[in-house]
């Protein structure tokens, strides 16, 4: 689980960071007045040894990047599942590792950002969806058309999906979207009913999507995202791993995420 990694890797640094500046500045300088030329302990050596490789894993993972993997088809035609992810931690503000509370708040999600986030209703999941709504803006959605402050968002049909990460036995069409600033890809499916339903944004919330609109559990079911749950920005795929063909789909490697 997040918490319980976050807290492992915290716990980890502070023990291994302890033994590191022990040694340096108390233990080593008392073997050196001792004269025995004895080394320090097997236990301290692996801690002082260990201590730069765990702060540097904290100091990237809590600050600045966290990668992820993609468990599930909801982020279908951008996401497929076994995308392997990495997320901007910086984008959202600075965020004390464990309670993920913001001390520098100079970022904050846009329109059209894909998102990672702790799921409100388990925090101990990450969740990733689009960000379609900020706060105050009032949502929409009614015949499978998303209206944003009663426009509804520009769409545009571009035909049949036929790539991975939808059962062939579906009826899977593509379009294009226009989200802010973002330009991108969802899928509607064919037979399934429309969630038809109406929200306005509370203050510090986010109201998301999947973009495989048929086939994604979001604000739609169980409401906004709170700040405190916001983890990072996703923005590239690094890694592929197909279920299906146990092989990785190359094609995927490198992507940006739009």
């Amino acid at each position: 689980m997040r918490a319980d990694f976050s807290l492992l890797l915290v716990v980890l640094t502070v023990i291994t960071g302890v033994l590191w500046v022990l040694d340096r500045y108390r233990w080593a300088p008392a073997r050196q007045r001792s004269g025995n030329g004895e080394g320090p302990s097997g236990l301290v050596e692996f801690g002082r040894s260990l201590f730069p490789v765990v702060l540097a894993v904290f100091l990237v993972r809590s600050f600045l990047v966290e990668p992820f993997r993609i468990p599930s088809g909801s982020m279908v035609p951008t996401l497929l599942t076994g995308d392997f992810i990495l997320v901007n931690k910086f984008a959202y503000g600075v965020r004390i590792p464990v309670f993920n509370t913001r001390v520098l708040p100079f970022g904050y999600p846009e329109r059209g950002d894909v998102m990672v986030f702790r799921f409100p209703e388990d925090p101990s999941k990450d969740f990733i969806k689009r960000v379609i709504g900020l706060p105050g803006d009032e949502i929409v959605y009614r015949d499978k058309q998303v209206y944003l402050n009663g426009a509804p968002l520009p769409i545009t049909p571009t035909g049949r999906y036929t790539g991975p990460g939808v059962p062939a036995r579906w009826e899977a069409w593509e379009f294009e979207e226009q989200v802010g600033e973002v330009m991108h890809h969802l899928l509607k499916t064919t037979g399934r009913p429309s969630y038809n339903m109406r929200a306005v944004v509370p203050p510090d919330q986010y109201f998301v999507m999947g973009d495989n609109r048929d086939n994604s559990d979001d604000s739609r079911r169980w409401g906004t995202v709170p700040d405190a749950n916001l983890v990072g920005r996703a923005f590239a795929i690094w890694m592929n791993w197909d279920p299906d063909a146990g092989l990785p789909l190359w094609s995927r490697i490198g992507k940006t995420i739009e």
